[in-house]
């Protein structure tokens, strides 16, 4: 048999461990935490996209409008990326060029991305997809901790929780080993509640389920912190000791009683008793949210009333407690804490503080007042993409926006409006067959790098397999552009050598990997940051003693229900809701190529309640046109007594007719601009 390579799996922020072996079996690795020898149907399964059919291997260029993309050399390709870059860098700006990056490249990627983007192409506008991801929560939590990581100690703790509040998370079926560290806990007498519009896969296992109208978490946060107030079940010394902002919170939240509070959330009032007896009767409680409570308008506001909530309980810094975020995309925590993001440099160090602008200049051999200052967060910079004073090219690492934007037929526009579109990738995604140049690039097993997942824990990806003939690996491509554009510093292509440089980018900042080396990851199984030196032991619990804020207090912050930004009327009388199905990841580009996941979920359907399509006329399987203000989407029916009778549901993992991202709403956050996925309004109707 082929020898056997450790690595994690290609998908989620869970990344589990596996190993892989050179004809191709995968096996999980029963040694890693986070999935302790258990796998989902994704990551069986991973190893076929190694060898899916459309595989790109040779560049592609698009030599006159219009015409189709054909193959080049590799000279040819990058000779013509370049001579463009300096034509319109030349006639606009630096601006006129822009950079998109994704959530799953390794943490050596995603810093030599933005080291690219500030100092090759000297250029602000530089963004990633992890803006639609985890973006109100880490805003969230920065304002209130002072630092942004998704879990608030190792994973394991879960399994250590006497009570779980999870708002708007469905682990069951988009990480289903996490329901390992669940399941433990409930063997131990341990209690479960969750928080969703739909009785999800994981709402099915709660012991309790709280389903709210779309758009109204905030209001139900609140409505417990009020029922926590008045029954009692603060923890007053953490908070005089720990905290500061209670009494402006305790003055807002004393106008959330129940009653209003059920009006508002469609909530019973028993059950909300309910959930905060629960809690505050709990040792140890954890308060996790995901993209249902974060994928909002509202959405770090939103947050902020559930770290309220934990903080006003006494949770966060005791080991087996605390506020977390449940991270989606495989790197979605390590993608954004080294320079992708429109307003942030290496070491999650702020792009508009001279400080940080001075220390990461440094690192990279450059005068501070070179480098450019915030960008555009990501769907305004797809929305400005070819308009006046927008960008005129783009070059897009790790990414789908054409199927995972929202609002994504008029991104479609935006992105086909461009002098220059780049797209590197493995496989022809639905963005990639509109580019002018495809790069095609090498996959999870066919290079090296680092990960960090949804506890803060800095793993090894491992080259398992060598790349087919003809493909470069990011790290590739963008040291050739780089030196084509004569930029200035070292474009190393080995991720050791550029994960040694993120180190010194990082040492200092929020998120200093100092500390962390490949040799201390492989020997103690990973690293938790922040990790200041090597003789350091990492920090897999960081809020014990004190909060990384001025004073180590805990900061509350008063926040009022204000809806969504586009709530129901006669027109559009119902909500659409999207997420994620157990069988698909993210855009689908992945696991629409493996046949096994293809055969499990083959095409996206309305989910809709039976009262509901007996009112419209519509039929369990029948094809169903559903209508928003931006644009329609037809899938087949499935009837379900598990959703609200007011409430559509729509998986986001395909393009074409049944794009459920044709529908959702662009509205952004004013703090994380994150876009307003989870909640818009729309119609029903037979589909022809």
């Amino acid at each position: 048999m082929a020898g056997s390579t450790p690595t994690h799996c290609p998908y989620c922020a869970l990344q589990c461990g596996m190993t892989l072996t050179g004809d191709g079996v995968v096996a999980p690795r029963d040694d890693v935490p986070a999935n302790q020898g258990g796998l989902c149907q994704k990551g069986w399964s991973a190893a076929s996209l190694l060898t899916v059919p459309d595989r790109l291997t040779t560049p592609l260029v698009r030599r006159a409008p219009g015409g189709p993309q054909e193959p080049c050399t590799w000279d040819e390709a990058l000779d013509l990326i370049t001579a463009r870059i300096r034509a319109l860098q030349g006639a606009h700006g630096p601006d006129a060029v822009a950079v998109f990056g994704g959530g799953g490249l390794t943490n050596e990627k995603a810093y030599q991305l933005g080291k690219f983007a500030r100092i090759a192409l000297r250029t602000s506008q530089i963004d990633y997809n992890g803006r639609f991801c985890m973006s109100s929560a880490a805003a969230a939590s920065g304002r209130a901790f002072g630092m942004d990581r998704g879990l608030p100690g190792p994973i394991t703790d879960v399994a250590e929780a006497d009570v779980i509040l999870m708002a708007g998370g469905n682990v069951a079926e988009t990480m289903p080993p996490f329901m390992r560290h669940i399941a433990r806990q409930k063997e131990a007498g341990g209690a479960l509640i969750v928080i969703d519009p739909r009785r999800t896969a994981t709402a099915r296992q709660a012991d309790l389920h709280l389903q709210p109208t779309p758009g109204t978490d905030l209001a139900l946060a609140n409505g417990l912190l009020h029922l926590a107030m008045t029954e009692g079940y603060l923890d007053e010394p953490y908070i005089a000791s720990r905290t500061s902002g209670f009494a402006e919170v305790r003055t807002v939240v004393n106008g959330y009683w129940p009653e209003r509070v059920e009006r508002v959330t469609g909530v019973p009032v028993a059950h909300m008793r309910e959930a905060v007896r629960m809690l505050g009767t709990a040792r140890r409680a954890l308060v996790l949210t995901a993209r249902g409570a974060e994928q909002h308008a509202q959405g770090v506001d939103t947050v902020t009333a559930f770290i309220n909530l934990a903080l006003a309980l006494g949770l966060p810094g005791r080991p087996g407690s605390g506020y977390g975020c449940i991270t989606g995309q495989g790197n979605g925590q390590g993608g954004r804490e080294h320079g992708q993001k429109a307003d942030q440099l290496p070491g999650y160090r702020r792009i508009d503080d001279p400080a940080a602008r001075t220390h990461v200049a440094k690192v990279w051999g450059v005068d501070p007042d070179a480098l450019p200052g915030p960008g555009r967060s990501a769907y305004e910079l797809l929305d400005a993409l070819g308009t006046d004073g927008g960008p005129k090219a783009m070059l897009l690492f790790g990414s789908n926006p054409v199927v995972s934007a929202p609002n994504a037929a008029s991104v479609q526009d935006r992105l086909d409006a461009l002098d220059l579109l780049v797209v590197a990738d493995f496989v022809p995604s639905e963005t990639a067959r509109r580019a002018d140049v495809v790069l095609p690039t090498a996959q999870w097993a066919e290079e090296s790098g680092t990960m960090t997942n949804l506890e803060g824990r800095v793993l090894r990806r491992r080259r398992a397999v060598p790349p087919p003939d003809g493909v470069r690996t990011d790290l590739e491509i963008i040291s050739a552009l780089a030196n084509r554009l004569a930029a200035p510093g070292d474009w190393s292509t080995d991720p050791r050598a550029v994960f040694g440089e993120l180190r010194a980018a990082s040492a200092g900042g929020v998120a200093d990997y100092s500390g962390i080396t490949y040799e201390r990851i492989e020997a103690e199984g990973g690293v938790f940051w922040p990790c200041p030196a090597e003789d350091h032991p990492g920090t897999p619990r960081p809020y014990l003693d004190r909060f990384p804020t001025p004073d180590g207090r805990a900061r509350l912050l008063p926040v009022e229900q204000r809806g969504p930004a586009e709530d129901v009327d006669a027109d559009y009388p119902l909500y659409l809701t999207t997420g994620r199905v157990l069988a698909q990841y993210q855009s689908g580009a992945q696991t629409r190529r493996v046949r096994e996941l293809t055969a499990a979920a083959p095409e996206p359907f309305v989910e809709m309640h039976p009262d509901l399509a007996e009112r419209a006329g519509i039929e369990d399987g029948a094809p169903v046109r559903v209508a928003s203000r931006r644009g329609i989407a037809v899938a087949k029916a499935r009837l379900t007594d598990t959703i609200r009778a007011d409430t559509v549901f729509m998986p986001f993992h395909w393009p074409g007719a049944g794009r459920a991202n044709t529908l959702t709403n662009a509205a952004l956050d004013p703090t994380s601009r994150m876009p307003e996925f989870k909640v818009c309004a729309v119609s029903v109707a037979p589909a022809g």
